[in-house]
């Protein structure tokens, strides 16, 4: 009987469309799912006539593998990844591939490469973007790990992925150990920020210009036939137009409480220790907290008191402004996500290709977009950019973008909207085009109640000094780090 070229293991929704995805593209796949009936379920069903075989213990699984063997797991991240592979490393042969296709934290991806490298064994940790539909009909997919890994692994890869328009594929290697995790880490975290800026573009439309759903729904259908087109716009679009059962728009039905998964979290963490300002990211995470206190919020609002938003001026003009300050803000975040992957590369020993990282988002993932080919552009022309923003074409948009970015802030602000992300990134924005910041005075405040030291403009950097500011606290310094 014929070997099957890819074992998977994890039958929910990511899972078995992945499974129907491979098979259409001329792979055999053998399924496993801890729990039996829904390997029958699936081959009763969707699998029915298909290339796809069952497994119900992981003996049978690995035995009806080709070698070298590659089992993919696509499982809760967590404990329940390292109890899989735990069960899997026995039953495994020297130079056999064990893969994670969740969303694993990049630590725990780093972690397991070397653990199970010390068994003999090959590890992938690989992040997968573009929800259900993506893994049926070709996602993003980010792979790191055993660089020995990745031959036998990449032309199941490659031709499961999305494709942009000459055929390049959405997936390539992206470096060692947890390097995959954690680009599709800044991926979801870009994500929140995205989801985020749009969602306060809709704000200002709802309650400043006072827009309906349809007429909102107008303006996100011709954005995305713009600069701004992409997946989360075209999506909007969908949203706003789509209607209940009674024929009212079915958003103004849903209770403004937003989840998350912890990926946006885990980017701001990951930016904290590199000490990276990844503040607009952090604000989108932070508004979903924030949205999840409803009934605290509902309370504040019959005791806070505020403006009541009245807008006064060319509406067709302020609407314009909205999509500047959404793309402007838009290149802040994916700057301020390049800038923190350039960090952890240097930290982790990872040479990244941030053009390929980019063009590996163009297709198949949440964020795809016509302006991701801008940012491999940026890249290809100076693969040492510091920061997206001194690129030509980026700090052209930014130009012209930015008189209507500041007319919306300052008109949200007035009025009592907040738009947490948007101001985040004009902070951002004004702060590192600013050549004189104020950390002098808080340096000074540093060493005056802890002797912490500063820096002098008129000595070299790398000299530090302590002022006695009482006449009381002597001349000891403290010892100089930078947690």
């Amino acid at each position: 009987m014929k070997k099957s070229d890819i074992g998977l293991i994890g039958l929910a929704v990511m899972g078995e469309n992945l499974v129907m995805n491979m098979e259409s593209k001329g792979f055999t796949v053998t399924v496993y799912n801890r729990t039996a009936q829904k390997v029958d379920n699936f081959l009763s069903g969707r699998a029915k006539g298909k290339n796809i075989t069952g497994a119900y213990t992981l003996e049978e699984l690995v035995a009806s593998l080709e070698k070298p063997r590659k089992v993919m797991m696509m499982i809760k991240a967590g404990q329940a990844v390292d109890d899989m592979i735990e069960q899997l490393i026995p039953l495994m042969e020297p130079g056999d591939i064990i893969i994670d296709g969740g969303n694993s934290h990049f630590p725990d991806t780093a972690r397991r490469t070397a653990y199970v490298e010390s068994k003999g064994l090959l590890y992938i940790g690989t992040g997968v973007s573009g929800g259900e539909e993506g893994a049926l009909k070709g996602p993003s997919m980010m792979p790191g790990g055993s660089p020995a890994a990745w031959e036998s692994v990449k032309p199941v890869f490659q031709s499961i992925c999305a494709k942009v328009e000459d055929g390049t594929p959405c997936c390539d290697w992206v470096g060692e150990n947890g390097a995959g995790h954690f680009v599709k880490m800044v991926h979801n975290g870009i994500e929140y920020g995205d989801m985020q800026l749009i969602c306060e573009a809709y704000q200002l439309m709802r309650d400043l210009l006072g827009m309906s759903a349809d007429e909102m729904h107008e303006v996100f259908a011709k954005w995305n036939t713009e600069e701004l087109d992409s997946y989360l716009i075209e999506i909007t679009r969908d949203i706003l137009a789509y209607k209940d059962t009674d024929g009212e728009p079915i958003v103004n039905r849903i209770l403004d409480t937003a989840g998350q998964k912890g990926t946006g979290k885990w980017t701001g963490i990951a930016a904290l220790d590199e000490g990276i300002p990844l503040t607009l990211i952090g604000e989108a995470v932070f508004s979903r907290c924030l949205s999840s206190m409803k009934e605290e919020r509902v309370k504040a609002s019959g005791v806070l008191t505020g403006p009541v938003p009245a807008f006064e001026g060319d509406r067709e003009q302020f609407i314009n402004d909205i999509k500047n300050a959404l793309f402007a803000s838009k290149i802040v975040s994916y700057a301020q996500g390049y800038t923190l992957m350039r960090s952890a590369a240097k930290t982790y020993g990872w040479n990244l290709n941030y053009g390929g990282i980019a063009l590996m988002w163009r297709g198949g993932c949440i964020i795809r977009s016509v302006f991701l080919g801008k940012i491999k552009e940026a890249y290809d022309n100076n693969p040492a950019l510091e920061n997206l923003l001194l690129d030509p074409y980026f700090k052209g948009v930014m130009d012209s973008a930015q008189a209507g970015w500041r007319r919306v802030c300052a008109a949200a602000l007035t009025n009592g909207i907040p738009l947490p992300a948007m101001t985040a990134a004009l902070g951002y924005y004004d702060g590192y085009r600013c050549a004189n910041l104020p950390a002098n005075l808080l340096q000074a405040q540093r060493d005056y109640f802890g002797a912490h030291t500063y820096e002098r403009t008129d000595r070299p950097r790398g000299e530090f000094f302590h002022t006695n500011w009482t006449g009381e606290g002597g001349d000891t310094a403290a010892t100089q780090y930078t947690v």
